[in-house]
């Protein structure tokens, strides 16, 4: 019998923006590539190693009662040099979020860090040797 899981695997992750415009020039600049999939109000670009789907939506598509300021959940991807991401969102226009932070108790297998993107959105980064074990 097949088991059956409760998540499968990331999908699509989606960060709403008042300038969808400007959203999608900023992000092409820090993806090095340009939306694949375009409709009106929505954009998606595929990235990474399993080809991760990262949406924009125009923030005129948000749910009635959803927040204007960064907050709730921080989905991280993983990167090859995190301080050299890290210093180059900042260099865009990103405001720093939460600095570089060792979560693997001094083993530097776990690191994280986040910023908040110039639309206010929270963007997490980080070096996961785990990420790394499972993409091998």
């Amino acid at each position: 019998m097949e088991k059956s899981h409760a998540l499968r695997g990331m999908a699509n992750v989606s960060f709403y923006a008042a300038d969808l415009e400007a959203a999608k020039k900023w992000y092409t600049n820090f993806l090095g590539v340009d939306p694949y999939f375009n409709v009106p109000g929505y954009s998606e670009f595929r990235i990474g190693d399993y080809q991760h789907e990262f949406g924009l939506i125009d923030s005129k598509f948000a749910p009635e009662g959803a927040i204007d300021k960064p907050g709730g959940a921080i989905l991280s991807w993983h990167v090859d040099d995190l301080q050299a991401t890290l210093d180059r969102l900042l260099s865009l226009g990103a405001t720093l979020y939460q600095p570089i932070i060792d979560r693997s108790g001094g083993k530097d297998t776990f690191v994280t860090a986040a910023v908040v993107d110039p639309f206010g959105n929270i963007l997490g980064i980080m070096k996961n040797v785990h990420y790394l074990e499972i993409l091998g």
